[in-house]
């Protein structure tokens, strides 16, 4: 299965630790980086205890062949702040494409009951996608969290699942949209159906829709739903 964004080769994923947990820990780590020429597409500190921590980073451009990915290892290695440096499949290899689930608790988990069994059927045959929800309620929480999904790491798609959102759930709606996310909303009350690229009334055909709009294998095109309501 292709890494999230397909036509690119899949980054190095390594898992650093650091012998210290101290200001400059990180500059030290992206300066080797930075000298091999790699870009970081994503970076996390894994964990942070005992006066040590854990970096993540997934790395692109490292180079044509596997001899400059152990090379650049070998240089971090040596760098008196590095204790271990594993090599780790990507997030996207592992978790792959995330549909994200928001709304009143019991609607949320219908969505995911047709999420997850669609997404199964699509895993089993080699593809990745991964359902992560938050039950929430209140505009502003509502909002927050809309948003919050165009900053998620290989979240390509939401889901509101509720029985009135509008206002600034709708604003946050349009927002996410402009910045290539999918979002599906069940027919509810206010205005975010209305932003949404698909309605569906039904919460676990819902969920299996999300699913087949991103999946690589699907013959779904969300582009000719969108504006429909089922």
């Amino acid at each position: 299965m292709s890494e999230v964004g397909a036509g690119r080769p899949a980054p190095l994923a390594l898992m650093i630790g650091t012998a210290a947990d101290e200001p400059g820990i990180l500059y030290e780590l992206t300066r080797v980086i930075f000298e091999h020429g790699a870009n970081i597409s994503y970076v996390d500190i894994a964990e942070r205890r005992e006066g040590s921590s854990t970096v993540y980073f997934e790395l692109e451009e490292v180079g044509g062949d596997t001899g400059a990915a152990e090379v650049l290892i070998r240089d971090l290695k040596a760098l008196p702040v590095v204790r271990e440096v594993e090599r780790a499949p990507s997030f996207a290899k592992v978790y792959g494409k995330r549909i994200i689930v928001v709304g009143g608790g019991a609607q949320v988990g219908q969505v995911v009951v047709g999420a997850v069994a669609e997404a199964d059927r699509h895993n089993i045959r080699g593809e990745k996608i991964s359902v992560d929800t938050i039950p929430l309620v209140g505009e502003e929480d509502l909002a927050a969290a809309v948003r919050a999904v165009a900053r998620l790491p290989r979240a390509v798609a939401l889901v509101l699942a509720g029985a009135l959102m509008g206002g600034d759930v709708a604003r946050a709606v349009r927002e996410i949209r402009e910045k290539g996310i999918i979002v599906l909303s069940l027919n509810m009350a206010g205005g975010v159906p209305d932003a949404a690229d698909l309605v569906v009334s039904d919460p676990v055909q819902c969920g299996v829709m999300a699913v087949m709009a991103v999946s690589s294998s699907a013959r779904f095109d969300i582009r000719r739903q969108t504006g429909r309501r089922y």
